[in-house]
């Protein structure tokens, strides 16, 4: 089979990966100068960094499994911490190293800031929410979820609003409940203690994936196409045509916003969520509390110490941050963070459509269409998870087992 694919981001990687490992042979387009799409590295003042900061979680296995697959190593390349909550009000919230679910009720348990009668309210509701398999009877925002659950006190403020808006890029009065709801059964409420874990990037995005890929394909026979940007699709018989060359079959894994433009039949109109990724170079020594650390500002959300004084600050979903300017958003954040030092070096890095906004009942389409030679590829189109690696990892191995007439059943 003579499969084109249309996208060079984790989707399109893990297609083209998939395809390939199995005696595809797979062309590769991507539009821009290197592989990586919304998660890749970029050069900075003569700085490598990521433009935008991610985190995962131990819960991505197929994220890690294709890492390993296309000899990246998480060990070395991500650090593994033991999931914590930590903010200056004094609040924290810690799972240890004990089997799950254990780790979960311990660390409600001995959270600091937090009264006996309302944790014993959280673990009785998660309880239920374990009980129903995390189904909701109906889709609602987070914010009306937890209403309805009487999750109004200090863990809403200091736990799930803030998890919300990070897994989900959107504040919880706007968020889909049910999607929600498919992290923390995947994370806080797994089998498995490990997908708790947070895995914090110890190199650039790029090192992490889309560099060891890319070897990987090119040793393994794919074509990579790159600063290439494929304008249309044509038909013809049994072929499909882009870029002047036939194919048999086309994955198209593009951002939803291009997709229109490729394959108007499958276009979806989505509102989208920016994300900002605040950079605040200190002194080597300065360290936060834990690497992860969360913002209860009026502008902050979460902080994570890259080492050697490095703090990326990420803002998703819109708020008044938008509207600051990026040296003055620069300073309030490090104003916030309650930092006497001043940062000898900052950079701002905005995104205005980084991600869909993952709002209830949302439309999300599946990866087959009407031609069973094109099938589509991106987080968009995984729809148990909001915009994350892993959802978009997962889209792409499966739109490669339908071109391949394989099943694909993810492992979690």
């Amino acid at each position: 089979m003579n499969v084109a694919v249309i996208g060079g981001g984790w989707a399109g990687i893990a297609a083209a990966v998939e395809l390939t490992a199995t005696g595809a042979t797979t062309t590769l387009f991507e539009a821009g100068r290197v592989l990586g799409g919304r998660a890749r590295a970029i050069s900075i003042d003569g700085r490598t960094l990521d433009n935008g900061q991610h985190i995962l979680l131990g819960a991505y296995r197929e994220t890690l499994a294709l890492m390993r697959r296309v000899g990246a190593d998480p060990e070395r390349l991500l650090a593994r911490h033991p999931l914590q909550v930590v903010d200056e009000t004094g609040f924290r919230l810690a799972l240890p190293k004990w089997p799950a679910p254990l780790n979960v009720a311990w660390g409600l348990l001995t959270a600091t800031g937090v009264g006996w009668r309302e944790k014993l309210a959280t673990a009785w509701w998660m309880q239920g929410i374990k009980a129903r398999r995390f189904r909701l009877d109906r889709d609602c925002t987070v914010a009306e979820w937890l209403d309805a659950a009487g999750q109004t006190g200090t863990l809403r403020r200091h736990l799930w609003e803030p998890l919300c808006l990070a897994a989900l890029n959107i504040p919880a009065e706007r968020a889909a409940a049910q999607v929600f709801a498919n992290v923390l059964r995947d994370s806080l409420g797994s089998a498995r203690r490990e997908d708790t874990d947070l895995l914090l990037p110890r190199a650039d995005l790029g090192r992490l994936l889309p560099e060891p890929a890319a070897r990987w394909l090119v040793a393994n026979g794919a074509t990579l196409h790159l600063g290439t940007r494929v304008e249309a699709i044509a038909g013809t018989g049994d072929k499909l045509t882009l870029a002047g060359n036939d194919y048999d079959a086309v994955v198209i894994a593009c951002a939803p916003q291009h997709l229109g433009g490729l394959w108007p039949a499958a276009s979806i109109a989505y509102d989208y969520e920016p994300i900002a990724t605040v950079y605040l170079q200190f002194g080597a020594k300065m360290r936060l509390p834990f690497p992860l650390f969360k913002q209860s500002g009026k502008y902050g959300q979460w902080v994570v110490d890259r080492g050697n004084g490095l703090l990326a600050c990420v803002l998703s979903g819109h708020g008044d941050w938008e509207g600051l300017a990026d040296a003055d958003l620069a300073t309030t954040l490090q104003d916030e963070l309650g930092i006497t030092e001043k940062p000898g070096w900052h950079k701002v890095i905005r995104e205005k459509r980084a991600t869909f906004s993952c709002r209830p009942d949302i439309a999300r389409p599946d990866c087959v269409t009407a031609n069973p030679r094109v099938v589509l590829a991106g987080d968009y189109t995984w729809s148990d998870y909001p915009a994350t690696l892993e959802g978009a990892v997962r889209s792409g191995r499966r739109a490669a087992h339908v071109l391949l007439r394989k099943r694909y059943n993810p492992s979690s």
